[in-house]
């Protein structure tokens, strides 16, 4: 024979069961894929001598990719080739995270403040919102590639940062 204890406990489980019920009707379904949004990326191979090469004042860039994959918003790689001497941009930071990966000839890469001098082979993490730079420490054309990633939820991050930059008002000068 049931008792008031088994009562209270088959009430309690009925309506726990139905609460998360009605939660899951709620919850809307996702929506449909915008015919904006881009496709993940699968495996795939990307051939060196296939990749289109832009020629710049530095250099070149080859664009190699640039898409969502299953686990993030967006994967970015491309390969730099900087002329003898040259410096691929000012130090800066930003909030995505990037590995480099030294192809051929000599870089100096700004790490922590300091200035380090590698070779092929090496590989450069600068992490978020660190201040790095890279350039041609030798007397030949040196190539890296760059990898770079958005975890989910980041673009949305950056673009939401970007906006509010530009509506903010600006300072005035004491």
């Amino acid at each position: 024979m049931p008792t008031l204890r088994d009562g209270l406990i088959i009430m309690a489980t009925l309506g726990v069961a139905i609460g998360a019920m009605t939660v899951a009707q709620e919850v809307p379904a996702p929506a449909p894929p915008s015919s904006q949004q881009t496709a993940i990326m699968g495996s795939t191979v990307f051939d060196w001598t296939q990749l289109p090469v832009k020629k710049t004042a530095k250099g070149e860039v080859r664009k190699v990719v640039q898409a969502p994959t299953a686990t993030l918003d967006e994967l970015e790689c491309h390969i730099t080739t900087l002329n003898p001497g040259q410096e691929a941009h000012a130090p800066h930071q930003h909030p995505d995270e990037e590995l480099l990966i030294v192809k051929e000839g000599t870089v100096e890469s700004l790490v922590n403040g300091v200035w380090t001098k590698l070779g092929p082979g090496s590989v450069i993490f600068q992490a978020s919102n660190q201040m790095h730079s890279i350039r041609n420490a030798g007397d030949t054309l040196a190539t890296y590639h760059v990898i770079k990633w958005n975890s989910p939820g980041m673009l949305k991050k950056k673009a939401a940062g970007r906006l509010k930059a530009q509506t903010e008002p600006l300072e005035p000068v004491k």
